[in-house]
Parts: structure tokens; sequence; C-alpha cells
């Protein structure tokens, strides 16, 4: 990628210490690795598996599966098992350890794990035959969780679709009882579920930089109804996880504090700075849920609204579970545990899993690994974090540079081309005129108040605010 930017961002993985090139050592070791036949037992090749992911992806972590029985769904959701290929203390998990996660950045990323394995021997890619720690879900017909069984396996995925294809065949219609269209009837009734547990999704479009003909594109981009209900099926798998590893004593936590006091009204001043109508008789769940991602000062509200998922961490534990031991977004304890290509922890947590749920004792490396695995996320995350940022920073900076004095539409108002502004990005200009959030200590006891998360990252791409590109 030839742009004008390359040199402040080489500038910027520097700065960040963003992992570069792997090791000779490191290389050598995952070749190794990954040359070696795999056939774990027991063989279930002859589960029709399929994957879900954003176009081009070839690190696919997760692989699944819908049935229906008499009486509710049986969910299977394979995971690569990048246990079976990486040496606890060898060369590959040391520099996974460095790394924490892996990073994307505009024209490359820094994995956690070398392609060859990542993209590779360890990837679920279609037609191929891999070892894969397997999940079992049976719900009931209302999609509550009934049993849980995790063991390794042999697996093979027959399809690879990314999610505007996926969301084609929902929306087609097909057969009833295909597995994408048991994903739309498991992944709603999941979101029903979540929502009468107190949690709440904000569909929040993300502000990315991506390459597009003429270069790099700063873009914002809405979510389709298929990845959430391909995230309910991640989501069900890490609460399941959290709860066999409470019920076993040993694991490492995916944590979020309760919001603090104010924060509610905070964010109805915020409305109102915003001019969007919050009835004071609508709650807050119904109020986020009301707003339409496309209106630029909906997506502003939605995005002020991200500022109550402050504090979320790791919390390890052996024995005694931590005094914050859920995660206030879902309102119910959770885990990492689906992404073990791209996140560390997962690893070890999936690891963990299997022994409780075989009623063994738990491998002594992943025990010994549990102390540091919450400072190694939180690191690695900060890392990721700050240079998603700084990307975002220099290429909106880049694009408005040749527009400073002048005028953006909307500007002054954030609601989309209506008007004439001066030059600040639309969402932007709302926050700026919005109130600052209180200052206060973190909610101790009392009645629960609706909790939310972000969504993922979405596959469809809305123009909305400040948009542009550099050559």
């Amino acid at each position: 990628m030839a742009t004008l930017l390359e040199p402040r961002l080489d500038a910027l993985r520097r700065e960040l210490e963003v992992p570069g090139e792997f090791s000779p050592e490191v290389l050598a070791e995952a070749e190794g690795a990954a040359s070696r036949p795999l056939r774990p037992e027991p063989d279930e090749r002859g589960i029709p598996l399929l994957t879900i992911d954003p176009p081009g992806s070839m690190d696919l972590d997760q692989a699944m599966h819908l049935e229906r029985l008499k009486d509710g769904f049986r969910v299977r959701y394979a995971i690569a098992d990048v246990a079976a290929f990486v040496a606890p203390g060898g060369a590959v998990d040391r520099e996974a350890h460095a790394r924490g996660q892996t990073i994307y950045l505009p024209g490359a990323r820094a994995p956690l794990h070398p392609p060859v394995l990542s993209e590779g021997a360890a990837s679920l890619l279609p037609e191929q035959e891999r070892p894969a720690v397997l999940w079992t879900f049976d719900l009931n017909r209302y999609g509550q969780l009934a049993s849980t069984d995790v063991r390794r396996a042999l697996v093979r995925s027959r399809r690879r679709l990314d999610y505007e294809e996926a969301q084609a065949e929902i929306e087609a219609g097909g057969q009833g009882d295909s597995p994408l269209a048991l994903l739309g009837e498991v992944g709603a009734l999941r979101e029903r579920i979540e929502v009468e547990r107190g949690g709440i999704t904000l569909d929040t479009p993300d502000q990315e930089v991506v390459e597009g003909d003429g270069g790099l594109v700063l873009e914002y981009r809405s979510q389709l109804p298929v990845e959430g209900f391909n995230e309910q099926i991640s989501l069900l798998t890490g609460i399941a996880a959290a709860r066999l590893m409470l019920d076993s004593g040993a694991g490492v936590l995916r944590t979020m504090p309760p919001p603090e006091d104010g924060s509610i009204e905070y964010l109805r001043r915020t409305a109102r700075a915003l001019r969007i109508d919050w009835p004071s008789a609508l709650g807050y769940q119904d109020f986020v849920r009301s707003l339409d991602a496309g209106h630029p000062a909906h997506a502003a509200m939605l995005r002020e609204s991200t500022a109550l998922l402050r504090g979320a961490g790791y919390a390890s534990f052996e024995g005694e579970p931590p005094v914050q031991y859920e995660h206030a977004a879902l309102a119910t304890p959770y885990a990492h545990t689906t992404a073990p290509l791209r996140r560390l922890v997962d690893r070890y947590m999936l690891e963990l899993c299997m022994a409780a749920c075989a009623g063994v004792p738990p491998p002594d490396w992943a025990l010994a690994a549990l102390p540091a695995l919450p400072e190694e996320m939180q690191a690695s995350g900060r890392r990721a974090a700050a240079a998603e940022r700084a990307v975002v920073d220099l290429v909106e900076a880049a694009i408005l540079a040749p527009r400073v004095g002048g005028g953006v539409p909307g500007g002054d108002r954030g609601r989309g081309w209506q008007g004439q502004g001066r030059c600040r990005p639309a969402c932007r200009s709302a926050r700026d005129r919005a109130p600052r959030r209180p200052r206060s200590p973190a909610r101790q006891g009392g009645p629960r108040a609706p909790q939310h998360r972000r969504r993922g990252q979405p596959p469809d791409r809305v123009h909305t605010g400040v948009k542009g590109s550099v050559p």
C-alpha cells in the first residue's frame, strides 16, 4: 500500500511498540508444529459445520452447526485448538505471551501467532480436517441453556460465508430447519434472554480506516442482524465457560463493574444537547433501542452511551472467585474463550473448561499461567486500542486538513446533510456541546442499573459525519 501516510503509520507502529515480524526461531517451531498430523478423538467430521466471518478472513476461530430437537435446539460450536500446535514454554508460546492479541492496522497486521498456524494449520478453513475444541449446547425451546459439553474432536468445516452472504441466505428464507435459519431463531431468543437478564447491546457504528480504491478511507460501518446472531453463539459459549470455571474453582473471567452513579442522568443531559427526545417515562434500555445508528445525532448518542462501558478487565482466580466476577454489560459472569487464534487468554480458558467438564484436574501449565494473564491481556488491549485510536486520528486529520476554515455539511447541527457548519465532525460537534460526565465513585450495591455493551465489527459501510480518503 503506497500512501502519503505510510511514513506516519510506520512511526506509529514503532512508537506504540506494535510487534513486527516473527523471529526465525518462532517461525521454525510453528512450521514444525503445522507439519505434524493431528487426529484427535472423537471423529466429528460428519457434522456439517460452517463459518461466518468478515470477507477475506483467513484466521477462522469458530465454526458452528445448529439443529432442532424435539423440545429445543442443539448448538455445536467448534473452536480452533491452538493448544494442539503450541508447546507450553516454547518459542511460539513465549512470543504469544509477549503479543497478547492480534493487532489490525491498515495494510498490515501484527498476528498473535505465525500465519502458518493462524491462517493455515490451526484455522478452521473449509474442507480441511482440523483439531478443535467442540462445544455442544442443548437449549430448551426458549433458548435457555439446558446442558453443556466440551471436548477435543476432529472436525471439518463445509462452508465459509461472510456476513452479507449469511444475511442474504437468512432473508431468502430457505428451509426452516437449516442451520442459518436456526441461527436467526436461536440468536433472537438469546437476545431476548439478554434483555431479560438486564443487559443491552449498543448498535454503535464503528469508525474504521479501510483501504479503498483511492487510498485510505475513513468510514462508519453499521451491523447486519446476522452478526448479532453470530455474536450470541459466542456469548453463549463465554457464559457457559464462566459457569464451568466458577464451579471448578479456577479460571480467568472478563469483568466489568456497574456504571457510576449519575451515569444515566449524564446521558439524559447529552440527549437534550443533541436535541433527541427522551420521555421521562421511557427507560434507558428502551430509549437506546429506539435510536437509529444511521442518523448522525442518534449515532453520537449511541457513542456517548459507551461511556458506561469503562472499567472492563480480567480477573484470575484459584479457589474463591474474585469480588467483582460479573460482566455488568452482560449482567452475568463471562469469559473469553472463542478466539484463541487472535487472543492469548482463550487458549488457556479452553483447557480449564475441558478439564472442568471431564471432572479432571487442569494441566499444570494452564494453572501456572493464570496469575499473569490478566495483566498480559490488559497491556495488549491498551496497545491495540491506542493503535486503533492513533490511526483513526491520523487519517481523520489528513482528510480534514484541506478543509480547515471551510464548511462541512451538517457540521454545526449533528443532523447529516441538513446544514452547513465549520469544519468539525458531526458526531464530535454534538459531543463537544454535551455536558461533561460527572465524576463519582462506583456504585456500591443498590438496584441493578441497565447495562450495555458494544457490538463487534460490522460488515457493511455507512458513511456518517466525516468521510473521505487519503491517496
